[in-house]
């Protein structure tokens, strides 16, 4: 039974993930300069993440659309990136944005929350 639900599951991840493909909003236009300075900042991030997971299709689509190229890293089972999640952030709950500042890390697991610190931090001057 469980490897029937897995199955549904995994199926609506990747058409949800392929509805998000078709659809995703243009990227936010930055200065050459801006825009490497906001790279430079992201090295010291990383997105734990399942890739058919609805929460991480939308986290990852707000990365799209402000145009921040993060490292995302796959934490499904057996993988070195999930032990890292569970040990070092407490639990293996995706998404998370792994967030190191002086030396210290910040491990932020839901998509709003994660989406909103982005917006704030990197979002459009207007």
């Amino acid at each position: 039974m469980s490897f029937l639900i897995n199955l549904i599951r995994n199926l609506l991840g990747s058409i949800i993930a392929l509805v998000d493909f078709v659809t995703r909003p243009s990227k936010q236009k930055r200065s050459l300069a801006a825009q490497q300075q906001v790279e430079s900042e992201l090295k010291s991030m990383a997105l734990y993440q399942f890739f058919a997971c609805p929460f991480c299709i939308k986290t990852r689509r707000a990365l799209h659309r402000l145009n921040l190229p993060i490292q995302t890293r796959n934490a499904t089972k057996g993988s070195d990136y999930r032990v890292e999640l569970e040990q070092q952030g407490g639990k293996t709950q995706v998404p998370c944005l792994r967030i190191t500042e002086q030396g210290k890390d910040i491990w932020m697991y839901e998509s709003g929350e994660i989406i909103n610190y982005l917006e704030q931090r990197f979002g459009a001057v207007v």
